[in-house]
C-alpha cells in the first residue's frame, strides 16, 4: 500500500467527522490531489453508508464507481452503536482483512485516501482493540476533528496526550465550525488555545478551520 492513507477521527461522536472529511476531500481535489474517502466501519445502516453519501454531497460528485463496488464502505452493521457492539448484535465479526484490501485498492488508484473512523478516537472496534490502537498499528497519519463547543478543549487535550503516548503522527487538526456555535467567546478562545498549543508542541501539524458550507 502506498503511504497515502490518512485516518480521520475526532474527539467524540457527532463532532462532525463526516462533514470535515467531505470538506477536506473537496479541497484536496480542488488543489489537484486526487482524493477519495472511505468509511472504515459504518454502523446504523444496511446497504449504503450515509457518511459516504454526505462526503459525495460535499464533494459534489454523486456516488462514485468505487462506492457501488463497496470499496469505500467495506463493513456495514445495522445497529447505530460502537463497532464492537454492532458486530455482536449482527452476529458477525468485523472483517479487518476485507477493510484493508479495500483501502489498498483505493490507495493504488488515488493520490490520497481519507479513511473515516466510527465514533471517537477511543471507541472500541472489538472487545480487545480500540480505534486509536488500530491507527497506531497501521501507522496511519491522523487527521483529527474537534470543535469550539463547550467541553471540546478538555476532550481535545486528553486525545492529544493519548495520540502522543502511542507515537501517532498528527498530520492535521480540523477545527469544525459547523454547526455554528452558540457561544462565540468560547469558540474563539478554544481556537486560540489550540493554535498556540500546536505551534509549541506540534509544529508540523496543519490547522484547518472547517467552515459552514
Amino acid at each position: 500500500m502506498k503511504e497515502n492513507v490518512y485516518f480521520v477521527s475526532g474527539i467524540d461522536t457527532n463532532i462532525g467527522k463526516s462533514y470535515a472529511t467531505g470538506y477536506l476531500a473537496r479541497e484536496w481535489n480542488k488543489n489537484g490531489i486526487r482524493t477519495i474517502t472511505q468509511k472504515f466501519i459504518q454502523t446504523g445502516n444496511t446497504e449504503l453508508s450515509e457518511d459516504i453519501e454526505l462526503h459525495r454531497k460535499l464533494m459534489g460528485t454523486g456516488l462514485l464507481p468505487e462506492d457501488k463496488e463497496g470499496l469505500t464502505m467495506p463493513e456495514i452493521f445495522t445497529y447505530p452503536c460502537s463497532p464492537h457492539l454492532a458486530a455482536e448484535i449482527d452476529k458477525r465479526a468485523i472483517d479487518f482483512n476485507k477493510i484493508e484490501r479495500a483501502t489498498e485498492a483505493l490507495s493504488e488508484k488515488y493520490d490520497a485516501v481519507l479513511l473515516e473512523g466510527a465514533g471517537g478516537l477511543m471507541v472500541p472496534l472489538t472487545r480487545d482493540l480500540l480505534t486509536i490502537d488500530y491507527i497506531a498499528q497501521k501507522n496511519y497519519p491522523l487527521i483529527f476533528v474537534t470543535s469550539g463547543r463547550l467541553g471540546s478543549i478538555n476532550h481535545t487535550l486528553l486525545s492529544l496526550e493519548a495520540i502522543r503516548k502511542r507515537g501517532i503522527r498528527l498530520h492535521t487538526l480540523m477545527y469544525n465550525l459547523y454547526p455554528v456555535s452558540d457561544d462565540e467567546l468560547i469558540r474563539r478562545d478554544t481556537e486560540d488555545y489550540i493554535r498556540t498549543l500546536l505551534a509549541k508542541e506540534y509544529p508540523d501539524t496543519e490547522f484547518v478551520s472547517v467552515p459552514c458550507l
